[in-house]
């Protein structure tokens, strides 16, 4: 059984081979990467380890995050990103304060995303804003997952993380065919590598089973994907500016909502 307790030192080694591997590369943007991730490690273990609050803090802020480079992309006006917003953190609240609920809580907030462009009377854009509203409501509420994982959720974030990074190595280094026309840069070398480390890590952290399997090897690629969709709608190519070397919050953790998604489906 893992526990977060177990995994703290695990990562922190991890961390730190990847701070000593990114130095000897030399790779600039890779050092940059490295740096984000060694301040955002111990914020979500920390998280992690207070508890079930802790993991509910964290999943409101970066859920609050999300809604807001999500609505940048899609062109949601102010008050569909604040409704939008108070959607997933209810959702969020209800996992953590009344578990059980959070289908109730969803459609809940599906009604008062649609009520918005319903109460505009938006002739013009309010089905791509209703539209664009249950999507990121859908999407963006698997945060909710995170604190009933526990253990399992980090133990996932690690093994996503570690498989963005190795994807985005061998897809460059290797070359081959392209994934998806969603994402031009992306290599299905890139995806198979990225996939294989992911594994491993599950494995070295005794969090290996058939979900998180599936989770990595499927959902991670396709969370990915996903948001180049969006992106791609919105002629975009990162999901904000202000995360270095990584473009926005929503970048780093689109993997992670599939991945999560997939796990809850399959336990």
């Amino acid at each position: 059984m893992i526990s977060v307790p177990s995994l703290a030192p695990l990562l922190g080694g991890a961390l730190a081979l990847g701070g000593i591997a990114t130095a000897l590369s030399g790779r600039r943007d890779l050092m940059v990467r490295w740096c984000c991730w060694a301040l955002a490690v111990p914020l979500v273990v920390g998280a992690f380890w207070w508890g079930a609050p802790g993991v509910t803090a964290l999943a409101l802020v970066v859920g609050a995050v999300a809604v807001m480079e999500f609505g940048a992309l899609t062109g949601l006006p102010r008050t569909d990103r604040a409704v939008l917003a108070a959607a997933v953190c209810g959702v969020v609240l209800t996992s953590w304060l009344a578990p059980g609920h959070e289908v109730r809580a969803v459609a809940a907030g599906a009604l008062a995303v649609a009520a918005v462009p319903l109460l505009a009377g938006d002739r013009v854009h309010g089905l791509r804003r209703l539209g664009a509203g249950l999507l990121g409501l859908v999407w963006l509420s698997v945060l909710a997952a995170l604190a009933p994982l526990g253990a399992t959720a980090l133990a996932l974030f690690a093994a996503v993380s570690v498989g963005d990074i190795a994807a985005y190595v061998a897809g460059q280094r290797l070359g081959g065919p392209r994934l998806s026309p969603l994402s031009p840069a992306k290599r299905w070398s890139g995806t198979l590598c990225g996939a294989a480390a992911a594994l491993g890590v599950l494995a070295a952290l005794s969090a290996l089973s058939v979900p998180t399997a599936v989770a990595v090897v499927v959902g991670a690629p396709a969370g990915d994907l996903l948001e180049s969709m969006v992106k791609r709608g919105a002629r975009a190519k990162d999901s904000a500016h202000w995360l270095a070397g990584s473009g926005g919050l929503l970048d780093r953790i689109d993997s992670l909502l599939l991945a999560l998604a997939a796990v809850l489906l399959l336990s």
